[in-house]
């Protein structure tokens, strides 16, 4: 890897999404050498994928929360107590 990788990788890092023209244009290459580069960074295992960042609340998924509680007895008659 080179700095050129390293930009590639910082500009994707940033959005996902970009264009290969544009992702080309911010890191000084012309597209098909970048997409060239994009390419071998995918197939080297170094960009290993692309995913979307979700804002939770924005999409109606509330707070999430794992409980544990303890209990002395184990019967019926106790759990209307807990």
């Amino acid at each position: 890897m080179d700095t050129i990788d390293i930009k590639i990788i910082a500009e994707l890092q940033r959005d996902g999404r970009i264009s290969n023209a544009d992702l080309a244009d911010r890191v000084g290459l012309s597209p098909s050498p970048c997409l060239r580069r994009v390419r071998l960074l995918e197939e080297r295992g170094i960009i290993s994928g692309y995913r979307a960042t979700l804002d939770r609340a924005r999409a109606g998924f509330g707070l999430t929360v794992f409980v544990e509680i303890s209990v002395l007895r184990h019967s019926r008659e106790n759990a209307g107590e807990v």
